[in-house]
């Protein structure tokens, strides 16, 4: 898979673009604020219908516009993939692919699949438990559209039970129903999330004794109060019931998968209290690359990698460790230059200078 050309219409600070990309490695070069993280913006965009910048879509489009237009041509083993997307400023969005209105956004994910790794992806590891259900989320949305269907009624069921217990007098009996549904989503979404887990370990680790010279190795343990992994839902129920009267009093749902979380471990050791920078950066390169595989694995094709001003965030190990394993995808890199990368480019490569909203192919057309 991958993507021969992109179009943008007043998306960001890009008035009119269109870009023709290789196979390979795509760099755009250009110093910091001159939209180079908008291209890879709008490419993740195309994937599953948002921005991994803000939740607010009207910040896409330009101040004076009233609309915002992304086109992305994709190559498939199968079938081309023509993705349009039309966003509205008044919070609407209309999605095409092959000239075929979509219904709903569901349908546009793991059409085109994309791993995007950036500067802040340093959360996952040191930040709070929600942006790791975060990735795991994005991750399995991609790999299955039945996660994607438990995802959004649990949450749905959750925040009607949520209601209800902010006002726990007015309508105690509607609260059995909800835990009833809630167990039936968030059991799935637990037995999708440890099986993804265990993929994620086998492929992590091999990625990780590989950049670090088989001196580490690392383990994702998922984090759940649910100890019967053969009855989750028997048991999510049961967990759900006994902890009513608490909840009301917090007038907040305290368990579920909502609340769940991961552990990444270098040796043993939590990563996120007692990892070094340098073995944070690198369990989310190992992280990243996992998903990579995850994903050819079952779609049969690679997806594209988005690296966004990450080498030099990297020691020379890692950087060595990235361009060594991108031949086999389509890599699109921003960078503010590539005197440190150079010797790893081969002529395929294409590159591209970024200046003030304005691209130039810098060895092509």
């Amino acid at each position: 898979m991958y993507i021969r050309s992109l179009q943008l219409k007043n998306f960001r600070s890009y008035e009119n673009l269109f870009l023709t990309l290789t196979k390979g490695i795509n760099i755009f070069i250009g110093d910091n604020a001159q939209g180079k993280t908008n291209i890879l913006e709008s490419i993740y965009y195309c994937s599953i219908g948002k921005s991994h910048r803000t939740n607010k879509d009207k910040e896409l489009i330009q101040w004076d516009a009233k609309d915002s237009y992304i086109s992305v041509y994709v190559c498939k083993e199968r079938l081309d993939k023509k993705i349009d997307i039309k966003i509205f400023k008044e919070g609407k969005k209309g999605v095409k692919i092959n000239s075929i209105k979509l219904n709903n956004i569901s349908e546009l994910i793991g059409v085109f699949n994309v791993v995007i790794f950036s500067p802040e992806d340093l959360k996952i590891v040191k930040e709070s438990p929600a942006n790791r259900r975060k990735f795991l989320d994005i991750e399995l949305c991609k790999l299955n559209k039945k996660y994607y269907y438990n995802l959004v009624q649990y949450n749905k069921v959750l925040s009607e039970r949520n209601a209800v217990l902010k006002n726990w007098n007015s309508n105690m009996s509607i609260i059995e129903i909800y835990d009833k549904q809630l167990s039936k989503f968030g059991s799935f979404i637990i037995k999708e999330r440890l099986k993804y887990i265990q993929n994620l370990n086998e492929e992590g680790n091999k990625i990780h004794k590989e950049i670090t010279s088989d001196t580490e190795n690392i383990e994702f343990k998922y984090i759940t109060p649910i100890k019967d992994f053969n009855h989750v839902e028997r048991e999510l129920l049961d967990i759900l019931t006994h902890n009513r009267k608490k909840d009301a009093e917090k007038r907040m749902t305290s368990i579920g998968p909502h609340r769940d979380d991961f552990l990444i471990n270098i040796n043993g050791i939590d990563t996120r209290k007692y990892g070094s920078q340098g073995q944070q950066r690198t369990s989310v390169l190992s992280l990243k690359f996992a998903s990579l595989e995850l994903i050819k694995n079952q779609s049969g094709e690679y997806p594209v990698l988005l690296l966004d001003d990450v080498l030099s965030e990297l020691d020379v190990k890692r950087q060595k460790y990235i361009l060594n394993s991108v031949n086999k995808v389509q890599t699109i890199i921003t960078c503010t230059g590539i005197v440190d990368i150079k010797d790893y480019l081969s002529d395929s490569t294409k590159l591209y200078e970024v200046e003030s909203g304005k691209v130039v192919c810098l060895n092509g057309s």
